[in-house]
């Protein structure tokens, strides 16, 4: 897992997660790359669940990986990352076939290097990437707010332990989704609620305390306990309940979270 970052920068940088199950190349891979100053690479995975895991929590912008992998492959990883309806950061694939066997998969990627890799050829697909990460970053807007419902409900049903439990809405702490389960934590009391998705449940609550920090997380803004600094300008949220849960912040939120917070 990456470092937290103790400084932020004004700076704009690429965020790189590189996996590869050979130790020696991720290595020579990250060695290469720090050529490029605006590149941070924030973590490594040696396996295709392992990135997955990876992507999912961290949301980078670009993402180096081999093709070949035992059990989930590189082409793999993107197709569970749809599967989960994960938004997919660029892929530049790593492969060792000529390029006729690279075409099988070009569409998936951003691009793709040989191994070995040439230094000239990481920094023309390390450009490339940056003019695409730019394009995006000029054409994504803001999640709009969530509008209020016409009627907020103040009480939430929490099963737990095989039993019903109502709960005051302002004392949960947080909800998250896993495979299509929503948990509910509160103050006292963690189980299961009979929504289906992360979007109906806050369609039912106030607006102005639950907020959508990370597509997997709905948080109560009056429970936040800490905010603590991340790699290079993004954020985790330590939350105010028993396990003193870390939540990460998207980057499409981190802008509501600076000016909510004045960071």
């Amino acid at each position: 897992m990456p470092n937290r970052a103790t400084t932020m920068t004004a700076q704009a940088t690429i965020s790189a997660v590189l996996v590869d199950d050979e130790k020696l190349a991720s290595d020579e891979l990250a060695y290469q790359l720090k050529e490029f100053p605006d590149l941070d690479v924030v973590a490594t995975a040696s396996n295709g669940l392992e990135a997955v895991k990876l992507i999912e929590d961290l949301e980078p912008d670009l993402v180096f990986m081999d093709v070949q992998m035992p059990g989930l492959d590189g082409i793999g990883v993107i197709r569970k990352l749809r599967e989960k309806k994960v938004p997919l950061p660029y892929f530049v694939m790593a492969t060792a076939y000529d390029q006729y066997a690279v075409e099988a998969f070009r569409l998936e990627a951003l691009d793709y290097v040989l191994k070995p890799v040439e230094q000239e050829r990481l920094a023309a697909t390390v450009d490339r990437a940056r003019r695409a990460i730019a394009e995006k970053a000029k054409s994504a807007q803001p999640e709009p707010p969530a509008p209020k419902p016409s009627l907020q409900r103040t009480k939430l049903l929490i099963k737990s332990n095989q039993r019903n439990f109502i709960v005051d809405a302002q004392d949960v702490v947080y909800a998250t989704i896993d495979d299509g389960l929503i948990t509910v934590v509160a103050a006292n009391l963690e189980g299961q609620s009979n929504y289906r998705t992360i979007e109906e449940l806050q369609s039912n609550l106030d607006p102005d305390m639950f907020w959508r920090v990370h597509r997997s997380y709905l948080v109560n803004i009056h429970k936040i306990k800490e905010v603590i600094p991340w790699f290079k300008s993004s954020f985790q949220l330590r939350m105010d309940d028993k396990k003193q849960t870390e939540i990460p912040v998207s980057r499409v939120q981190t802008k509501r979270l600076r000016a909510l917070l004045k960071l």
